[in-house]
């Protein structure tokens, strides 16, 4: 009622959601026993809903507005323009468009990205009228965002190991990191002081989220480097299913 995401197969505690009902863009697991994370826990920063356009933006803007939920936030960043909120159990969510990349500004391979006050009413001139009929079927999970213990160890599993470009850096605190020259596909940070969870615990908030290789001689290189640093590896039902630093779960599989 609040996102537009909808859904495509339920059973008594797990969800499906989809935007264009035929792939799942989103699960949600209830799980029967469970413990409340702590504040700052290592994991989920936020998960990141791209939404094709500005304009389709304007309208998740203006649907959330009309439905009182709060927002948490709402940014500029150069590179795109983003709205924030927390859904019920306090998971962070943020959904933006992208600017046109020829209009991303890069220098070293390093892009600028901003924090900056979004112009609500520049976004609210381009929204569509239509009525709400739920998130743009084009939209996909644009990037996730982690808290993670130690930013060396981070960098070593999500750099080296499953291959991504750094292409930001606030600090030593937070590092924005991509493929094939996106703004960032993952980034993470260390705000707060995280503590590292046992990934067996059934602590709520992230369970996993996956990425996706183009071919299984690909992941098996990834693979391959996982093991070479001493990453918790496992494989079933053609899933590789990897552990980082922090203990949050990466599934990785072949498109």
């Amino acid at each position: 009622k609040i996102l537009g995401l909808h859904i495509l197969n339920q059973n008594q505690f797990i969800i499906n959601f989809t935007v264009n009902d035929s792939d799942c863009l989103l699960t949600i697991e209830q799980p029967k026993d469970y413990r409340i994370p702590e504040l700052n826990a290592p994991g989920l920063y936020h998960m990141a809903f791209l939404v094709p356009s500005k304009e389709d933006l304007a309208d998740v803007f203006t649907h959330i507005q009309r439905s009182g939920y709060p927002l948490s936030g709402a940014s500029d960043h150069k590179v795109s323009e983003a709205l924030y909120l927390n859904d019920l159990d306090g998971n962070g969510i943020e959904i933006y468009y992208d600017r046109k990349p020829d209009t991303w500004n890069w220098e070293n391979n390093q892009v600028e990205m901003t924090i900056d006050r979004l112009d609500i009413d520049n976004l609210l001139a381009t929204a569509s009228q239509k009525v709400w009929t739920g998130m743009s079927s084009g939209t996909i999970i644009g990037h996730v965002h982690l808290r993670v213990e130690n930013m060396e160890k981070a960098e070593k599993f999500y750099v080296y190991a499953l291959g991504f470009d750094i292409v930001s850096r606030y600090g030593s605190q937070a590092t924005f990191i991509s493929s094939k020259g996106y703004h960032h596909h993952l980034a993470l940070n260390t705000w707060g002081r995280p503590k590292t969870v046992d990934h067996k615990d059934l602590t709520l908030g992230l369970h996993a989220f996956s990425l996706v290789y183009p071919s299984l001689e690909t992941r098996q290189l990834v693979v391959s480097r996982l093991l070479e640093i001493g990453a918790d590896v496992t494989e079933e039902n053609d899933i590789v299913c990897a552990i980082d630093p922090s203990g949050t779960k990466v599934l990785l599989v072949v498109e």
